[in-house]
């Protein structure tokens, strides 16, 4: 199954988690950049999301609803202002979790389609997500960045 039918499959509670995480460390999804060539990214409880998306059609999708938001607004964190369009780089799942995340202050994960209702996902930084230096459910003794890390 392709990503977004694993993602569907988990939603729907008949998928298997192992298989949707080896899916998306397969999958090249798309990124945007927020200035400087840094991945776009939030931040929601203390975590730091990293958006990444299925196909253009998932992005455009995303980049609508947060200009919708801002109402003509200028982008904000290094958003393209309304109407300017989006620039993203191709990225391995894989990449993300096992390359990017370990570097990144503070624990993060990654949200895939965020804009979509029915068809996102979290990837959280956890064990069998993230390598365990960068997941916060790691033993102790591993170094986590987690809380009272």
């Amino acid at each position: 199954m392709e990503l977004p039918d694993e993602i569907a499959a988990t939603r729907a509670g008949t998928g298997d988690p192992a298989a949707l995480v080896g899916e998306f460390r397969r999958t090249a999804v798309l990124v945007p950049t927020a200035g400087e060539g840094r991945l776009m990214a939030g931040n929601h409880g203390g975590v730091g999301w990293i958006f990444a998306f299925t196909d253009e059609a998932a992005l455009a999708r995303f980049a609508e609803e947060r200009a919708g938001a801002r109402e003509g607004a200028p982008g904000r964190h290094g958003e393209p202002a309304t109407g300017e369009p989006w620039e993203y780089v191709c990225v391995l799942g894989a990449r993300l979790l096992d390359a990017v995340i370990p570097e990144l202050d503070g624990p993060t994960g990654v949200a895939v389609n965020a804009a979509d209702e029915d068809g996102s996902m979290l990837f959280p930084p956890a064990r069998g997500i993230v390598p365990d230096e960068a997941a916060v459910d790691a033993a102790p003794d591993i170094g986590t960045r987690g809380e009272g890390a």
